[in-house]
């Protein structure tokens, strides 16, 4: 079936290397998305004991076998592989990898890079000392590939939808990774507590209540409350109130911004009340503070 899929599939892109079925597209270097972007891309059906390398890559190719097996070396280790897993290959870093002698592998790959690469990977549970994917679940990954296939390549924004495309692939991975040591050894009330913290710096400027961030959050209000108190020393609606007028001072310089569009720009529609919560935190109200932020700016 796989064989087939994959004949089928070379043929409709009209790209077809001696060998084996073989396909590659090799993209530049994205300058509108520098924080993730896709490199190249490409399926292949290797005939039996096709290797790579040794050898170094300058970014992250992520392998996902479609069929068959093989073998991956890196760092003195050896990983027999097979259909549903894959490996990853970090830029710089020597590896090596071959196809099986009597069952071949067939895989696709997404080559990327970004300076969001490795903290998304990581989150999948994907690190150079943790090479392996396992996932087999079902034809996502392989699908992601056929759509980055099939983004027409004279359309203006086919850059951006190859980069969606990679976060939703890297998604996906994320969803169904494992859990990162990090997140071992984080208690479930410091993950609620950012979480709230999160949500606040996020929608200071929303008329947001307590009974909303619980909500989003997944827990019943009094506990969470209770949870961040406990962890900060400090109520949930005074850090929304302190991150309010910490941005809220933020704008002062900006002389085009009068008191009142600051006001509603930090979630206060009544500027008097703004005014009572600024003074409260800074001690001089949103007049004074700006004329002393001018004479001594």
């Amino acid at each position: 079936v796989h064989s087939m899929m994959l004949t089928n599939y070379v043929i409709m892109l009209g790209i077809l290397i001696l060998r084996g079925y073989t396909m590659i597209e090799y993209l530049s270097r994205s300058k509108q998305h520098t924080e993730l972007y896709l490199t190249q891309f490409g399926i292949e059906e290797c005939i039996p004991n096709h290797f790579f390398g040794p050898a170094i890559r300058s970014h992250f190719l992520l392998h996902y076998i479609l069929d068959g097996e093989g073998i991956f070396e890196v760092d003195g280790n050896k990983y027999r592989l097979q259909k549903g897993q894959g490996f990853l290959i970090c830029p710089d870093v020597i590896t090596y990898y071959q196809a099986d002698s009597i069952n071949p592998w067939s895989y696709c790959w997404f080559g990327f890079d970004g300076t969001l690469a490795e903290l998304l990977l990581k989150q999948a549970g994907l690190t150079r000392a943790c090479p392996i994917l396992n996932y087999g679940k079902d034809d996502k990954i392989y699908n992601y590939l056929k759509l980055m296939a099939e983004a027409n390549r004279n359309h203006k924004a086919r850059e951006t939808r190859l980069t969606g495309l990679l976060y939703l692939l890297l998604s996906l991975l994320a969803e169904y990774g494992p859990v990162t040591p990090t997140e071992q050894k984080e208690s479930r009330a410091e993950i609620y507590v950012e979480k709230v913290k999160d949500i606040v710096e996020t929608n200071f400027a929303q008329i947001i209540t307590i009974e909303d961030i619980a909500r989003i959050v997944g827990l019943n209000r009094s506990y969470l409350c209770s949870l961040f108190k406990q962890q900060m020393n400090i109520s949930i609606q005074e850090y929304l109130i302190r991150i309010r007028i910490q941005k809220a001072c933020e704008m002062m310089g900006n002389i085009e911004l009068s008191i009142g569009d600051i006001s509603r720009s930090v979630g206060y529609n009544d500027p008097l009340l703004f005014s009572k919560m600024f003074k409260k935190i800074i001690g001089a109200s949103p007049k004074h503070y700006r004329t002393k932020e001018v004479i001594f700016s």
